[in-house]
């Protein structure tokens, strides 16, 4: 059981909405519902700790909510569950601030499986600093600069460069960052990781040019 582990779901289909709250609370989440945009902002609380955004709603443009939710909740982790599965779409959902995305319709069981991965790997664990060449992932801290100046990563993005800076100087393969960044059990696309480390790149700007692409095999985090 994970009681206490709080999940907001923020979806205008009452069948939808209904499916979700009862699929995460037969696993034990503690789970608030909002319908529309009104309702998410005065649901969100900072004992939020994972979103399920539907992009789609009748009251808010989706992305600016999600905007709004990251600004209130910098900490939680956001899951944007849309119908759009253009590539810009996704993009769009994971500049605002998501750290992650499903588009509809999905099963259950990988988004359950989602939620429970993003769930375990929230905090972070260990105290190991890892340092390449100006670029420093304090793990335990969870804090990541370039050059003394502190960079802001979204929650997966921090966990995808801490993966890599692990294994600094090694091919980490596509298969092995799904698993260990996300879920062993994943169902979807990995898109995402590649969106991911798109974003991760522009954030780090120059030290961005340290994550390779293995084509066909995954990434490896440069050590000079």
């Amino acid at each position: 059981m994970v009681v206490g582990n709080q999940v907001l779901i923020v979806e205008d289909d009452p069948a939808i909405r209904r499916h979700l709250s009862d699929a995460l609370r037969m696993v034990g989440y503690e789970v608030l519902v909002a319908e529309d945009g009104a309702a998410a902002r005065e649901r969100a609380a900072a004992a939020t700790e994972l979103v399920l955004l539907d992009l789609g709603l009748p009251d808010v443009d989706g992305v600016e909510l999600c905007r709004w939710l990251r600004r209130t909740l910098p900490r939680a982790t956001i899951v944007v569950l849309t119908a759009r599965d253009a590539e810009i779409d996704v993009i769009v959902g994971l500049d605002a601030g998501a750290d992650d995305y499903l588009t509809k319709p999905f099963r259950l069981a990988e988004l359950t499986a989602r939620v429970r991965a993003h769930m375990r790997r929230r905090g972070g664990t260990g105290a190991t600093v890892h340092k390449v060449g100006d670029l420093v992932v304090d793990v335990a801290a969870r804090r990541v600069t370039v050059a003394g100046a502190e960079v802001e990563l979204r929650p997966r993005e921090f966990d995808l460069l801490a993966r890599l800076a692990a294994d600094t100087g090694a091919a980490v393969t596509r298969e092995t960052l799904m698993s260990d960044v996300w879920d062993e059990h994943w169902f979807g696309s990995t898109k995402t990781l590649d969106m991911h480390i798109s974003s991760l790149r522009r954030k780090l700007g120059r030290a961005g040019g340290r994550i390779t692409t293995l084509r066909g095999v995954g990434y490896r985090l440069e050590s000079t």
